[in-house]
């Protein structure tokens, strides 16, 4: 079935096609934007990691050039086909697909680098053709009713694991949330904790497990929440620095990603912890911090997205105690410890 969506991708993979044309006919090369480190420029105004005014080229008259067009074309019109078809593939299967191709791909990075040439080319994300990643979808619990495929789902009464995330979260329309809050946890084990501890409930809040860094659907959900919804963000991870660079991710974007940040950004999210300032004052359970750590924490220092009083207080203080806590590092006190006592003290804190 046409869908707007599908309309919209299908169009922008006709104007591709007639731009790719217009290049060989006329000898000139396709620019698509640039997607590496030089071109990534973080934005303070929106507060979100953007794509730059450089372009790289694809010359059709280069044997380098000519292959990657004959790639990304040959993706284009695997795509096309997908659309409509109303079909999907994974990134994996569009991989062993191209073995049948006379361009096909050394190996699965090759392949998806073309996939995000696709993206930049056309301006859509891979998800709007059908093409989706791997991994299993993270979860959301509470009180939210969406139509998926027709079909109406209550995050709540899913089942006990809740509402997978589906990988195209723009064919997900809501249709009633009585939540007041989002909360995006870092574990699958902390999340499992929230909801046998009935946290939505207490929290008024609908529960996302993130399964570590956020996935491309994961943060698109939190986005539509926060901005359809009117539902405020906050993200909860483990105090160290990986954790703190995930609710970043969610906040201001990848550079990945920089080309769609637009889209999966949420710069309203905001952080409620663990800190290691709540590493002292909770005197958690921890683990001395490795020189993986270390490193990390000078990288993020300089990072202007954590160029400010509170990251730069929290980055250097994690560094002075030289140790890192865990999510679930307040069982010490008791399972219902954190739902009970640390999140609402946050949440009052911060609102």
């Amino acid at each position: 079935m046409r869908t707007v969506m599908s309309d919209r991708a299908l169009n922008r993979l006709r104007r591709l096609a007639r731009k790719v044309l217009e290049c060989l006919e006329d000898g000139k090369p396709l620019r698509i934007p640039k997607r590496t480190t030089s071109n990534i420029e973080y934005d303070p105004d929106s507060g979100i990691y953007k794509v730059g005014d450089a372009k790289l080229e694809r010359r059709p008259d280069t044997l380098k050039g000519s292959k990657k067009l004959a790639q990304m074309m040959c993706v284009a019109a695997f795509a096309k086909e997908l659309v409509e078809r109303n079909r999907s593939a994974t990134l994996r299967e569009i991989y062993y697909t191209s073995e049948g191709w006379d361009v096909s791909f050394k190996d699965q990075r090759e392949s998806d680098a073309i996939i995000e040439d696709l993206e930049a080319a056309t301006g859509l994300k891979r998800e709007e053709f059908g093409i989706w990643p791997e991994e299993d979808g993270a979860a959301v619990y509470g009180d939210l009713l969406v139509r998926e495929d027709g079909v109406e789902i209550h995050a709540e009464r899913a089942g006990i694991s809740g509402y997978n995330i589906p990988p195209n979260v723009d064919a997900v329309e809501f249709l009633d949330c009585g939540a007041e809050r989002v909360i995006a946890v870092e574990t699958m084990g902390m999340y499992r904790r929230l909801v046998q501890e009935r946290a939505h409930e207490k929290l008024d809040a609908l529960i996302i497990g993130l399964k570590g860094q956020a996935a491309r659907a994961t943060r698109r959900l939190i986005k539509r929440l926060n901005e359809e919804l009117d539902l405020p963000v906050y993200v909860f991870t483990d105090g160290d620095p990986y954790g703190w660079h995930i609710y970043m991710v969610i906040k201001s974007g990848s550079a990945k990603a920089a080309h769609l940040n637009e889209e999966l950004a949420c710069p309203d999210a905001v952080f409620l912890g663990v800190t290691a300032t709540d590493i002292v004052e909770y005197d958690l359970p921890t683990e001395p911090l490795k020189e993986a750590d270390l490193k990390r924490i000078d990288e993020l220092l300089k990072d202007p997205r954590y160029d400010d009083p509170f990251w730069r207080r929290e980055l250097h203080k994690l560094k002075k105690i030289g140790r890192k806590a865990e999510q679930q590092a307040f069982a010490k006190y008791s399972l219902d410890y954190v739902v009970e006592e640390y999140l609402p003290r946050k949440l009052e804190e911060l609102e």
